[in-house]
């Protein structure tokens, strides 16, 4: 099974994102669950996403303690949470953010797998906001594989209907250009 944990800020889509991930699996004839953990729900207030991919039926129904896989729709809550607590040491991250590994790494404390895209500057280019959840989703695919990119097109398609398309070229996009290191090998 894979678990993830997003990480976002409320009206980026760190929710739709979960959802749209499971959705697209559960297509794929796999098992799936996403599901929110958020306070006063209010416009710009950190939110969590929570997300399960499985080939046999999930009964876990707690929120996800040790991610496999951890992403991050807005960069600034780096410095408010711990974005990799309870991230496996063989786990993800993927992070939207503009700056280089070496500050990355040293701001996240994180040595293992990471992926990185301009998230907000493709959001900004297709989509004319800084809602970046799909740019976010075409970076984990790239990533891990985890679900298949036609199935997730179609699942955008689906959610978005009329605005679809720019969501679709903002998906595309950072599965081209997502950056992916393999981390800082220890002795």
């Amino acid at each position: 099974m894979l678990e993830f944990r997003f990480h976002g800020r409320g009206g980026q889509g760190s929710v739709t994102s979960a959802e749209l991930l499971a959705v697209t699996a559960i297509s794929d004839n796999k098992f799936a669950q996403a599901f929110p953990s958020f306070g006063p729900e209010r416009r710009g207030a950190p939110v969590q996403a929570f997300a399960r991919i499985s080939d046999t039926p999930i009964r876990n129904r707690s929120k996800v303690y040790r991610p496999n896989v951890v992403l991050v729709l807005d960069y600034s809550l780096v410095s408010m949470v711990n974005v990799t607590s309870g991230l496996a040491e063989d786990g993800l991250l993927v992070v939207s953010t503009a700056n280089s590994e070496e500050q990355v790494r040293r701001e996240t404390k994180w040595n293992g797998r990471l992926a990185m895209v301009d998230g907000i500057r493709i959001a900004m280019t297709h989509i004319k906001r800084p809602i970046n959840n799909t740019v976010m989703l075409g970076s984990l695919i790239k990533a891990t594989g985890c679900v298949n990119m036609n199935q997730m097109e179609e699942a955008v398609k689906e959610r978005f209907g009329k605005i679809a398309a720019v969501n679709l070229n903002a998906l595309k996009e950072a599965f081209e250009t997502v950056t992916i290191s393999e981390g800082v090998k220890h002795g």
